[in-house]
């Protein structure tokens, strides 16, 4: 479905769910800059694509291993484990922003978004997983802030995504160390909703996003924004904006839908009007 941005970006579709994997399993799925552009240009897409959940996930066996070590050519630090080509145009200032828009790009996206982790989610790798709304993760999944252990600092929106997950102290402990964390125990961090063996993640996740993509689209984006703008207003203003939501709500197909099929006795059928 769409447009491919990148040969290593795939991008399928199955009716109302889109599935958007990291495809280079010769580097874990490591990334090179265009291949963060097309991820973030993929996003943009989808944002208004008529899709009601993302998958997000990486191709055989493991996820993201964050940016490609080998490729110094492209845009970006990307994530913390390599540094751009010196000779190409623009700053290293330059460069990170278009990392930063991709950061955004899956952040931001309207539509909810469900980071299926197995095997290595390093790095920048870590930061696609944490950019998500949603994370689960295989037992045989393995996670690190390695950024330390490459001579970096924390990049890919990992200094804000970490803290907002796990907290300060914890984010401080794996940031400081870069040590590497097994699915069960990111799990008892708080870094992913849950942890299931691998054979059944594909089910796992294929359920989580059939029951999301089955929910009311407008209703479902707006609480998404709510929830994403609670860390930084205060208690008034969340407020207003729950308000601002149920007064687009209330004039919504969607919601007429709802009210018939609670006094039918039935399941409704959300049309995203």
């Amino acid at each position: 479905m769409g447009v491919s941005y990148h040969p290593n970006i795939r991008v399928e579709r199955d009716e109302f769910v889109a599935t958007v994997t990291v495809d280079r399993p010769e580097s874990k799925n490591a990334c090179t800059g265009d291949m963060w552009v097309a991820l973030g240009a993929t996003f943009r897409d989808l944002s208004h694509a008529g899709v009601r959940a993302i998958v997000l996930t990486g191709a055989d066996g493991n996820f993201c291993a964050g940016a490609d070590l080998g490729s110094m050519a492209g845009a970006g630090g990307g994530g913390g484990d390599r540094r751009p080509d010196p000779a190409a145009s623009g700053t290293m200032v330059d460069a990170m922003r278009v990392l930063s828009e991709v950061v955004l790009a899956i952040h931001d996206c309207p539509v909810p978004v469900v980071a299926k982790i197995d095997g290595v989610c390093v790095g920048a790798g870590l930061g696609l997983a944490l950019a998500a709304d949603l994370a689960w993760c295989s037992d045989r999944a393995r996670f690190s802030v390695i950024y330390a252990k490459r001579g970096f600092s924390l990049d890919f929106g990992t200094s804000w995504l970490l803290r907002q997950r796990i907290g300060v102290h914890k984010a401080k402990e794996l940031a400081f160390t870069g040590k590497m964390v097994s699915g069960p125990d990111a799990f008892a961090l708080g870094l992913v909703n849950a942890v299931v063996p691998a054979d059944e993640l594909d089910d796992a996740v294929k359920e989580l996003v059939e029951t999301i993509a089955g929910g009311p689209p407008l209703a479902l984006s707006m609480t998404k924004r709510e929830l994403d703008n609670a860390s930084s207003s205060s208690l008034a203003e969340a407020l207003e904006l729950e308000a601002l939501a149920q007064s687009v709500n209330v004039h919504t197909d969607d919601l007429r839908e709802a009210l018939l099929a609670y006094i039918e006795r039935r399941p409704p059928t959300f049309t995203g009007r």
